[in-house]
């Protein structure tokens, strides 16, 4: 009997400093996806950050992925240094955009984000979106747009940029893009691939 009622003043004691830890904790996460996700790791939708996570993980993800663009993890994270932003997000765009570069236009422009093709850059066969000789050069290119248009205007949130990035009158489902982006940068931030 007594065991048992230490275990359980031990249960609560314990509880109550996880919540205590956790209300410390400032979460953001678009409303439609946090009624059907548990927070096991931070989940802010805020690209505008330290990164959270390695060069080496972004490289397991791609190799797990058996993506073409496997190799660029030190790329990606060393953009996200250089610009501010957490490079969870650009990978979290890669996978919605192409998973990886397996699927799409992203096959032949070999772009991470299936930038829309504007004058000074060479595009796909199509003229709709920007090609690059390698990945590398479309990394730094998205990163470059996110600072210089989407951060510039303000919009440092996913649930922000995907409305000018993939518009519904383009017939994207903001709302489904929004959820992928912040499903995988919740499970590769608590360390899943």
């Amino acid at each position: 009997m007594q065991k048992t009622l230490l275990t359980l003043l031990f249960l609560l004691v314990a509880g109550g400093c996880v919540y205590i830890w956790a209300g410390a904790k400032q979460y953001t996460i678009p409303t439609t996806y946090a009624a059907s996700h548990t927070l096991n790791a931070p989940t802010s939708d805020t690209i505008t950050r330290p990164p959270t996570i390695s060069a080496a993980f972004i490289d397991r993800v791609l190799v797990a992925a058996g993506s073409p663009a496997q190799g660029i993890g030190q790329t990606m994270y060393d953009q996200g240094v250089t610009y501010g932003i957490d490079p969870v997000f650009a990978l979290a765009f890669f996978h919605h955009e192409s998973t990886f570069g397996l699927r799409g236009v992203a096959v032949v422009t070999l772009s991470i984000g299936n930038i829309r093709c504007t004058t000074g850059w060479r595009c796909d066969p199509s003229g709709g979106y920007r090609a690059y000789s390698f990945w590398r050069a479309s990394v730094a290119d998205w990163y470059a747009l996110m600072k210089t248009v989407y951060i510039a205007e303000g919009r440092t949130t996913v649930a922000t940029i995907i409305p000018k990035y993939a518009p519904q009158m383009d017939h994207n489902d903001e709302g489904a893009y929004i959820q992928g982006v912040m499903a995988d940068v919740i499970r590769w931030r608590g360390g899943q691939l």
